[in-house]
């Protein structure tokens, strides 16, 4: 099913799963930030993770050379940040 959906050959399937591996545990990091930043409320780790992901997205988008990575992947985290800026702003003042 992985494999058409991906319209991948098996080989070709072979020689990225390591990169495949690498990308979810990267992204499980970002999840796990995200989640601790959430818990903990710390207005610090929440800027960094998703500057992190900022960051990943505007990456990938150059690398890649497709504007549909940045506005999908950056698009939200930057939302995410300038939303949550504006509360931890508001609730101070």
């Amino acid at each position: 099913l992985g494999l058409e959906t991906f319209h991948m050959t098996q080989q070709a399937a072979d020689q990225c799963a390591v990169l495949a591996m690498n990308q979810g545990l990267y992204n499980g990091f970002l999840a796990a930030g995200a989640i601790t930043a959430l818990v903990t409320r710390s207005a610090l780790l929440r800027r960094f993770t998703l500057a992190c992901v900022i960051v990943a997205g505007i990456y990938g988008s150059a690398s890649l050379g497709s504007k549909d990575i940045v506005i999908l992947q950056a698009g939200p985290a930057l939302l995410a940040l300038i939303v949550s800026e504006l509360a931890l702003r508001r609730a101070r003042a």
